[in-house]
């Protein structure tokens, strides 16, 4: 498969800008805690480019790590847009780049922001494909608080601003359904280098014990969430303890390498193993463009995904700015009337259906138990 929907920021100094091709800024953790996801979102950013290609129209993708210091990544985006090299930006990455980002772009160019959010509101031109904590993980508390009889949970996450929020929101939730929040855990973000993060999660572990947790909702991401559930995995109250995390895929399993305690679960957009027609549709065609041996197709790729054929639907309705491109989007993202219907003409399996499943981890695998 060629490369040939990739450019290089530094090769476009050169080059300038293209009137006849639709360019986005592709923002992606290329590097640093999310890291492991990043290539799942390179390649199915990639596919949907190619569709677009393939029918018709010219995009093209401008990788952009987004795993770096928020300030540094900013400023990038800032200038490629200021520089007329990107027309809009699409990615994900942790909350406070996305809100270093929000704040440089907002009312220059769109900026469709893919995975979970904190809430709130957005400046001009930023689109949200994810779910506030609410939305991503209320129904998910609530089932399982309810099948379970779970009534003493913790809250653990990194210290930033996504799990700040969860950690608020579901403090309220879980007062309402008449449980208790018994331990309330941010972990610095990242780790002071030096430090021994499997060590400091075997001092969380023993806090959970102590403090008689039934369930713990992980705001962990990345690297940090493949250990934490790596050492509780091994520890004493694995196999009694409710593990529901907004931030677990495929890949961080695989890191954590993987889980046989039957209590870990995820609520998130779609899990690789999902088994319903676009899912399965989409599978077969990432693997007839990549291989079995391309990086798994997580929901962070899915997301990816989307967005991508988000912006080139946006971009053939005319719709591609900073100030049409929210309402554009809840336009099309509807997909009802014949004008959104030729917007997403480039996109085989139209836009994505708005859902949340929940999952359990099953060794390496993620099996979906429920839509939320």
């Amino acid at each position: 498969m060629s490369d040939s929907v990739l450019r290089d920021a530094t090769e476009l100094l050169v080059t300038g800008p293209d009137a006849g091709v639709l360019r986005l800024g592709l923002l992606l953790p290329l590097s640093g805690p999310l890291g492991l996801t990043g290539p799942s979102g390179l390649s199915a950013a990639r596919l949907a480019a190619i569709e677009v290609n393939a029918a018709g129209r010219g995009v093209e993708l401008v990788p952009v790590d987004a795993g770096r210091r928020p300030e540094a990544v900013a400023a990038e985006a800032r200038f490629l847009a200021g520089a007329g090299l990107v027309q809009a930006f699409v990615g994900f990455h942790t909350s406070d780049v996305h809100r270093a980002l929000e704040a440089a772009l907002a009312g220059v160019v769109p900026y469709i922001f893919t995975p979970p959010h904190e809430g709130g509101p957005r400046g001009a031109g930023v689109v949200l494909l994810g779910d506030s904590p609410e939305r991503q993980l209320g129904p998910a508390v609530r089932r399982l608080s309810e099948r379970r009889g779970l009534r003493r949970w913790a809250l653990v996450g990194n210290d930033y601003i996504w799990p700040r929020s969860v950690h608020r929101v579901a403090a309220r939730l879980v007062r309402s359904l008449g449980a208790e929040v018994v331990l309330d855990r941010l972990v610095p973000f990242p780790l002071a280098s030096g430090d021994d993060p499997e060590a400091a999660f075997e001092e969380l572990v023993d806090a959970l014990e102590r403090a008689g947790a039934q369930a713990i909702l992980l705001s962990l991401v990345g690297r940090d969430l493949a250990v934490f559930n790596r050492v509780f995995a091994a520890a004493r109250p694995a196999s009694r303890v409710v593990r529901l995390s907004g931030a677990l895929e495929e890949n961080v399993l695989l890191a954590a390498g993987g889980d046989d305690t039957g209590e870990l679960y995820s609520a998130m957009r779609s899990f690789a193993g999902q088994g319903d027609d676009r899912r399965i549709a989409l599978a077969e065609r990432y693997r007839a463009a990549f291989g079995e041996a391309a990086p798994v197709l997580d929901t962070y790729a899915e997301g990816c995904y989307d967005g991508v054929h988000l912006a080139a639907a946006l971009a053939a309705a005319g719709l591609l700015t900073a100030r049409d491109g929210r309402s554009g989007a809840v336009r099309l993202l509807g997909g009802g009337d014949r004008a959104a219907r030729l917007a997403w003409s480039a996109a085989p399996l139209g836009p994505p259906p708005a859902a949340t499943y929940l999952a359990r981890a099953d060794g390496l695998d993620l099996s979906v138990i429920a839509r939320l």
